[in-house]
């Protein structure tokens, strides 16, 4: 067990050494029916955005074939998604990846494709998720 929090310290320090930033995960909020329309089913979908902190990209695709959604690789601290998941109680972490409509970076949505856990001992030390553009912003 100290072999895994010493992994997600050292991820945790390496993350904000090579220029970690901060990225949205934007979730599902929870519903509150307050009004009539929305006991009818009419509700308007409503978001949190959650940060999650310290993270890394990695462009996941060097070319960016035509007709392709550009991809890219998002390294987060195993640290901040247990806080998460343990806060919004969430299942798990996949629960909590699946779950989200996609990560908000600099003002564009990136949709998660796939979520990975890396692990030390059975136990993960960071999630790699692998983004993708949306089509219609690609030029």
């Amino acid at each position: 067990m100290s072999g895994t929090g010493a992994a997600m310290r050292v991820v945790d320090t390496l993350l904000r050494a090579v220029g970690g930033r901060s990225v949205m995960l934007r979730l599902p909020a929870p519903a509150v029916p307050s009004d009539p329309a929305e006991q009818l089913g009419n509700a308007t979908p409503l978001f949190q955005e959650v940060e999650l902190a310290p993270v890394v990209y990695r462009q996941a695709r060097a070319t960016v074939a035509a007709g392709k959604a550009a991809r890219w690789e998002l390294l987060v601290s195993a640290t901040v998604v247990e806080q998460l998941v343990g806060t919004l109680a969430y299942a798990s972490a996949s629960v909590l990846f699946a779950g989200a409509y996609g990560v908000l970076s600099d003002d564009e949505l990136l949709e998660i494709e796939s979520a990975t856990a890396e692990q030390a001992f059975g136990q993960p030390y960071a999630y790699r998720l692998m983004l993708r553009a949306p089509l219609q912003q690609m030029v």
